[in-house]
């Protein structure tokens, strides 16, 4: 993948400004949308991102492949891009958390703070010309968070967390980790599958798991990206969801990972 930055100030989102550049039909594969804030960043479910300037990656990747792609596929791989990004960037507590929020745990804290967020948007998706939009915030800089913001959730930057890296080298680390995990979508799922739960932690310890079809508590068996999340509840009553329609996935305090 041959990656062409677009370098902006401050915009509505790099993603807003990625699916303009699709429509006009200046787009290229491998296109990275920077900026340096944001007004309008956005992350799942509608959530807005704080986007202060020059303190964060905020960056949209254009993807023009030649097939459809699972859209499950390229979360869990956007996801474990930026996890294994902060990783060589030197910050080896990072993990996932349901779909691809990059969290960091404190092994003395039951709690977790939010790092960064992924989102993967398409509109319109014509399966003849297929086209996606990946868009990370990454807190890089940061040493203080709005009040708001912080009553929402704990969050937390590179800087915070110790790790000495910059803006800069977060996108250069973000666009060496990409390419491998996008191909593995088609070459190799099961291997991007084990990573994400591993990543996550979450294999064989008991969960619960919010659906569009309720709650459902069981330990995670196996993850296939298209065949969906298989949780076992007992020995016999299992359940496979399909990952479209998973909402959330939390572990159940208290309990230890089965071998």
């Amino acid at each position: 993948m041959q990656f062409r930055t677009i370098r902006h100030g401050t915009v509505d989102s790099t993603s807003e400004r990625a699916f303009a550049s699709i429509a006009d039909g200046s787009a290229r594969h491998g296109d990275v949308h920077v900026a340096d804030a944001q007004t309008a960043g956005r992350g799942r479910q509608g959530r807005r991102w704080h986007s202060s300037s020059g303190e964060g990656l905020y960056a949209s990747i254009v993807l023009l492949p030649e097939v459809e792609l699972s859209a499950a596929g390229l979360t869990i791989a956007a996801g474990l891009a930026v996890h294994d990004a902060v990783a060589r960037l030197g910050l080896k507590n990072a993990a996932l958390d349901w779909p691809n929020d990059v969290i960091v745990r404190d092994v003395n804290d039951p709690t977790s703070a939010k790092l960064a967020g992924i989102l993967v948007e398409t509109r319109g998706l014509d399966p003849r010309a297929p086209h996606y939009v990946v868009g990370i915030g990454l807190n890089v800089l940061q040493r203080e968070f709005p009040e708001q913001l912080l009553s929402e959730r704990a969050v937390t930057s590179l800087r915070l967390c110790g790790c000495d890296a910059t803006i800069e080298g977060a996108l250069d680390a973000l666009v060496g980790e990409l390419p491998g995990r996008i191909d593995a979508i088609r070459s190799d799922p099961k291997s991007l599958a084990r990573d994400y739960l591993s990543a996550t932690g979450l294999l064989r310890r008991r969960v619960r798991v919010r659906s569009g079809e309720g709650a459902f508590e069981g330990r995670i068996e196996s993850l296939d990206i298209h065949g969906g999340l298989v949780v076992t509840n007992g020995d016999t009553h299992a359940r496979t969801f399909a990952l479209e329609i998973v909402r959330e996935i939390t572990a159940i305090r208290g309990d230890e990972e089965v071998e």
